[in-house]
């Protein structure tokens, strides 16, 4: 103690000890890869890497080994249940440096045998290090990282076989196999996805537009964009929010991107006829001291929620769900929701397992009596797969919803009616606008989602950044109960709109509060027209103001210039119904677009409506973000008129390929 000298001898001693007798464990930031390829010649040093990142998954805290608590985790996450011993057993299958965990070169080892035959990925440590690869990682843009549960893609393919099977043009890519890639690879050129669509919403698009493909050949690169431009905004039109989807996504078959486009088709598909209107029978929901519209203005999630517990609450299970993922993964509800529905096919006899994935499967095989057994697994129920359980529990439903409307109640279809069909395509053309810009919160009810203000003042700040001074706004929940300030918040976006020249005459924010169908409408489209005049402006040569008057002459001129003799005298002219104008119009901005043999004279509301479904079709195909419907053109109605050519417009003085389109089209004709 009194010699500082020989103290620090006795360290140096101790740690050259240290160094030649105990080994040193490397972090994953020191490992050397050049050393692990050569002494794993069979790996290329691309699947070096990809195995580090799977190692990765497994090493939580990078420390650069795999101990039991972690190995633990993983095996919670994909629903594996092992005792203390099992799990040490797993390690010491590849501890061969005997120090309780296994390491990097170690986990080679594992898959190296696994490879060679030596082991096999059905069993021990290889079989959860398969599972757990089944969770894949997919890189994107800025190398984020994105996941996605393997379970999805095998219930999405299903879902896809089971839907399209008997279309004689697809016929060609199906069935799609569920337990490969074969999804990405065969969605590429749109048309499974434009397909996909028509099976969410009927008709939504005029199927002699999509590009198909001719026997034994692809689609030209053209052409399979056209097909995922329409893909896109066609999901837009239906509800789907396809911010930062591009056709070139899908057309590279990006995992992330696609698997999460096709979530949302198949959930409208499943949702968006859950409504009161639809299912009358929902009124028995409602609460003690609720009246119709509180029903009404439910998003169809929280209807299923309300009547899932309506059935357990009648099977006197004192069962209560409030999500579709842990709530229900010891199939308990789901097991009392089936025998509610249907006690002749679906008994209780579930409960009497112990084991969840048994019971799962048992609970899984009554639903199937029903023909329910679509999106899940007994896995997916005992993870607690929020989508694919929504999924499920909304095909429940739709098959076989168990809801009885007593005698003595009497609906008021008058109160679920009382919109005027034009009022009702606007407030889904503005609601799938706004979630499209996209505001924070998703708008599922347009009347009753703008009522704070919020997604107001959120929208006001996309079309103009900046405008908006946040420490006006009133964002608390608490307080957003009071009408006091809800009124303040749309009051400020009213002062807001006109600081931006909207036309807001007689308009108030309480009237927003209010719900008034017709002053809220009003506003709404004074905000979308300012978003597509203030883009094509900017777009524009020297940025000049663009208005209708504007847009009238640049449509008229571009027929012209192309020898077309239709004109438009303005947006009411009676003359667009036929169709013709719109069709020259596409025709003159992307002649490929348009298949003159599919154009009618538009003198009959047959040939009318023909031309109006083939003029939605084509501007999607082009790139045109819009969400009018057929009725909207043979109806000529402005305001939807104005978005329709404004946004051709638009898509115009975007830069075409056309001489990659004509050498495409060049080679085609000589493959013919």
């Amino acid at each position: 103690e009194k010699d500082s000298g020989f103290l620090r001898l006795c360290c140096q001693l101790v740690s050259c000890w240290c160094s030649d007798h105990i080994p040193t464990i490397p972090t994953m930031a020191t490992i050397d890869l050049d050393a692990v390829e050569k002494q794993f010649r069979d790996f290329s040093r691309k699947e070096l890497e990809e195995f580090k990142d799977q190692f990765l998954e497994f090493d939580q805290d990078k420390s650069g080994s795999i101990t039991t608590s972690e190995l633990r985790a993983v095996m919670e996450s994909l629903g594996e249940k092992a005792t203390e011993q099992e799990i040490q057993e797993l390690i010491s299958e590849y501890d061969h440096n005997q120090s309780g965990t296994v390491e990097f070169v170690e986990f080679l080892s594992m898959i190296s045998d696994c490879r060679r035959g030596k082991k096999d990925f059905s069993k021990g440590f290889g079989r959860i290090y398969a599972k757990q690869v089944h969770l894949q990682q997919v890189k994107g843009k800025g190398g984020a990282v994105h996941s996605f549960a393997e379970e999805e893609r095998t219930a999405f393919v299903e879902h896809i076989n089971s839907c399209l099977q008997d279309d004689d043009e697809v016929k060609e890519k199906l069935p799609l196999d569920p337990d490969n890639n074969d999804l990405f690879d065969k969605v590429k050129d749109g048309v499974l996805l434009c397909k996909l669509i028509n099976c969410a919403q009927a008709d939504t698009i005029d199927e002699r537009a999509i590009n198909l493909p001719k026997a034994g050949q692809k689609l030209p690169v053209f052409k399979v964009t056209e097909n995922n431009n329409l893909v896109i905004n066609s999901a837009k039109a239906i509800g789907c929010v396809t911010v930062n989807v591009g056709a070139d996504d899908l057309a590279e078959g990006k995992v992330h991107i696609v698997l999460g486009l096709i979530w949302q088709i198949v959930k409208v598909q499943l949702v968006s006829k859950i409504s009161v209107k639809n299912f009358p029978e929902l009124v028995v929901l409602l609460d003690e001291g609720e009246e119709l519209a509180d029903l009404l203005k439910l998003p169809p999630e929280q209807l299923l929620l309300r009547w899932f517990n309506y059935h357990l609450k009648n099977s006197g299970c004192g069962r209560k769900v409030s999500n579709f993922s842990g709530d229900i993964k010891d199939s308990v509800a789901y097991t009392h929701l089936l025998n509610q529905i249907a006690p002749e096919s679906c008994d209780l006899g579930a409960l009497e397992a112990n084991d969840l994935q048994t019971r799962a499967e048992k609970m899984l095989v009554n639903a199937g009596k029903i023909n329910c057994r679509k999106f899940v697994q007994p896995k997916d129920v005992v993870k607690g797969n929020a989508k694919l359980n929504l999924a499920f529990v909304a095909t429940i439903f739709n098959t076989r919803h168990g809801l009885r409307l007593p005698s003595e109640v009497k609906v008021d279809m008058a109160e679920l009616d009382d919109e005027d069909e034009s009022d009702s395509r606007e407030e889904r053309a503005f609601r799938n606008w706004l979630n499209n810009l996209p505001t924070e919160r998703f708008v599922n009810n347009l009347f009753e989602d703008l009522r704070d203000g919020v997604v107001l003042l959120q929208a006001l700040e996309k079309l103009k950044p900046g405008i908006v001074d946040w420490k006006q706004v009133e964002l608390s929940e608490k307080k957003l109960s009071k009408v006091f300030s809800k009124v303040g918040n749309c009051n400020y976006a009213v002062v807001l709109g006109k600081q931006l020249k909207l036309s807001l005459v007689n308009i108030g924010g309480k009237d927003v509060v209010d719900g008034n169908r017709k002053l809220t409408l009003g506003m709404m489209w004074q905000m979308m027209r300012y978003n597509l005049l203030d883009i094509i402006s900017r777009m524009a040569v020297g940025g000049s103001q663009i208005d209708e008057k504007g847009i009238i002459k640049w449509a008229n001129d571009a027929v012209k210039a192309v020898g077309r003799a239709s004109a438009m005298r303005d947006f009411k002219d009676k003359s667009l119904a036929s169709g013709v104008f719109l069709l020259d119009l596409l025709s003159a901005v992307e002649p490929r677009a348009v298949n003159a043999d599919l154009v009618t004279p538009g003198a009959t509301d047959e040939e009318k409506k023909q031309n109006a479904r083939y003029i939605i079709a084509v501007a999607r195909k082009i790139g045109c973000s819009i969400f009018l419907l057929w009725e909207d053109i043979v109806d000529v109605k402005p305001k939807m008129i104005l978005t329709l050519v404004g946004s051709i417009m638009m898509e115009s003085k975007k830069p075409r390929a056309a001489a990659a389109g004509a050498s495409e089209d060049a080679a085609e004709a000589e493959a013919e």
